[in-house]
């Protein structure tokens, strides 16, 4: 399990993010990246790759201004599978930190599974707690920021996104294409938040 801070960009170890987290626990959107937040292109990993979804940098601002952690959780198979390292993805995280950023949006905190127990290579090869459908990397990011389980949900593409939120209690859902600012602004609405 790897988490990436996007105040700065640091190593997966590093400390909390520049805007500390209060002790008050507020709502989170977990958000799944490939197929949620940007195209689907199988493997993502360079800058070139990223086309954001209709309406996502809105919805990240949209969720930012209202107050909510934004927290990105994504599985990295390419990782395992010897496709791309680590480094990568921490780096391709960088960009997206710096290019939402441009767009007057933020995400809090990137974590990532680069684990796979069935074709991962060497230590990549490895059944773990954090490959979504494995509450893992929501339990860590619940452990470095004070969320809110309640009023706070997990938005992704495929089911195994959901079942990751519903092992610790926290709302899934599925998204299935169209404008996701118009979903995460009536996601919001119903979270009670």
């Amino acid at each position: 399990m790897s988490r990436l801070d996007t105040a700065e960009p640091e190593p997966p170890s590093a400390p909390r993010p520049a805007e500390a987290p209060t002790a008050t626990p507020r709502p989170a959107a977990f958000l799944d990246r490939d197929g949620t937040l940007n195209v689907e292109v199988g493997y993502a990993h360079r800058p070139d790759q990223i086309s954001w979804i209709d309406g996502a940098v809105a919805a990240i601002r949209r969720l930012n201004r209202a107050g909510w952690w934004v927290i990105v959780i994504t599985n990295q198979a390419g990782v395992a599978y010897g496709y791309y390292d680590e480094e990568t993805v921490r780096a391709l995280h960088r960009w997206m930190t710096a290019d939402l950023a441009a767009r007057g949006a933020r995400v809090d905190a990137f974590y990532y599974c680069p684990h796979h127990a069935t074709r991962g290579l060497g230590r990549y090869r490895v059944a773990c707690d954090c490959r979504k459908p494995g509450p893992g990397l929501l339990r860590q990011a619940m452990a470095d920021f004070p969320v809110d389980p309640a009023r706070s949900f997990i938005l992704g593409d495929k089911p195994s996104d959901g079942a990751a939120g519903h092992a610790l209690g926290i709302a899934g859902h599925l998204y299935r294409g169209g404008d996701l600012d118009t979903l995460v602004s009536r996601l919001m609405a119903e979270s009670g938040a």
